[in-house]
């Protein structure tokens, strides 16, 4: 199947994927009267003397505004705001199919951190959560900085922690089928130093993960790196710990594991035979990865994942933010903050049982069913514990 010439079918046939359904019917007089006026007036009148009640009485407690600029739109790079509809609908689409959230896109005609920050804090009265998506870096990380400061509702950036949130659940069960490494020992490489490397860089950082180096097209970042922005040179006081220097083939010696949000071949089979034994590689470039499946095999790889859909374990965000928006939706929690990020990356990684885990499925197929539910669970928990929820579940 041609998969670009059938969606540019449906799209057109279409006139694109989503539409406003009406949870009620209005069919009389009465109807007409309750759902608008005279009879809305009193839940405006109960919103006004208790601005708390918006949960009680619309739909903001299960509504997300999926905002992007368009600058960082999958593999198209910056296409603009009119052009990121198609992927911000399919966003809408998967929220309410994986989890049962509504959604609507917001694309914005603008590019600029201060316009982008205001605009979403304008609309915010509308939604239950912000989820940012397909913004570059290093601005997504100031977006995201500001939003989460100054809204008291969920901000979060897909591209960065949903990413994040599945790769450490792969890493997660790669090393229980290794039975014999804690994810604090390894010794981690991660190719690409966009938004999507820092977070998944930070997530592991949380984990307690002691040896990190990240590359970028140069080589390894270091103190001396060219063209490095503030948030790669943020993120040096945390990694590099040996002071390393040089390539990406110096880079994944004697490593672990290697992570690539880089570009197609990136990793060669000479650089796997120089990794630490048994190596653990998630090549996620798309469509083509840093490595292709049959030569990392060949090179010794114990696991590979990727971002596509027909090799085993694609790191596929759709494990991750459904549930992590449902979670911290249905109790009404003020943020997504890290405990909660690693709750969804454990129940995510705890999903498959030991007796079906092997090295060919160490992540849920997308379509299994429960992924979400499982996720929103634990989301929820780890939202109680850190203080975070305002109601009860």
């Amino acid at each position: 199947m041609n998969y670009s010439e059938e969606a540019l079918k449906m799209h057109m046939n279409k006139k694109g994927k989503i539409e406003v359904v009406s949870k009620v019917k209005v069919e009389s007089k009465d109807d007409l009267s309750i759902a608008y006026t005279p009879g809305v007036a009193q839940p405006c009148i109960e919103i006004n003397k208790n601005v708390e009640d918006v949960y009680k009485y619309t739909s903001k407690g299960n509504l997300v505004a999926v905002v992007s600029d368009g600058s960082a739109v999958l593999g198209l790079g910056n296409i603009g705001a009119e052009a990121s509809i198609p992927v911000m609908e399919g966003k809408a689409i998967l929220f309410k199919e994986f989890a049962g959230v509504d959604s609507f896109p917001i694309c914005l005609k603008t590019q600029d951190v201060d316009e982008i920050v205001n605009a979403v804090k304008l609309i915010e009265p509308v939604f239950g959560g912000i989820n940012l998506e397909d913004i570059s870096a290093p601005r997504c990380f100031e977006i995201e900085r500001r939003l989460k400061k100054e809204l008291d509702i969920p901000v979060f950036h897909d591209d960065q922690h949903g990413t994040a949130i599945i790769v450490t659940a792969g890493i997660l069960n790669s090393i229980r089928l290794l039975g014999d490494k804690k994810i604090e020992e390894l010794e981690i490489v991660i190719n690409g130093a966009g938004a999507a490397g820092i977070a998944i860089c930070k997530m592991l950082l949380d984990m307690n993960v002691k040896n990190i180096v990240l590359c970028d097209k140069y080589g390894i970042l270091e103190e001396n790196s060219r063209d490095i922005n503030w948030a790669q040179k943020e993120m040096l006081k945390y990694t590099n710990k040996n002071k390393e220097s040089g390539t990406l083939a110096d880079a994944v010696k004697g490593k672990d594991v290697f992570i690539g949000v880089s570009r197609p071949k990136m990793l060669t089979s000479e650089m796997i035979k120089t990794m630490a034994k048994d190596p653990i590689v998630f090549a996620m470039a798309n469509p083509i990865p840093e490595i292709m499946p049959g030569e990392a095999k060949e090179s010794g790889v114990f696991v590979l994942g990727t971002g596509r859909s027909d090799f085993p374990n694609q790191v596929n965000n759709v494990l991750a933010f459904p549930g992590v928006f449902k979670g911290a939706l249905e109790c009404r929690a003020s943020e997504i903050n890290e405990a909660m990020k690693v709750a969804a990356a454990k129940a995510i990684a705890d999903f498959i049982p030991d007796e079906k885990l092997s090295r060919e499925y160490i992540l849920p197929n997308a379509f299994e069913t429960g992924v979400a539910d499982a996720v929103a669970e634990a989301v929820k928990r780890a939202a109680v514990d850190t203080k975070v929820n305002k109601i009860e579940v």
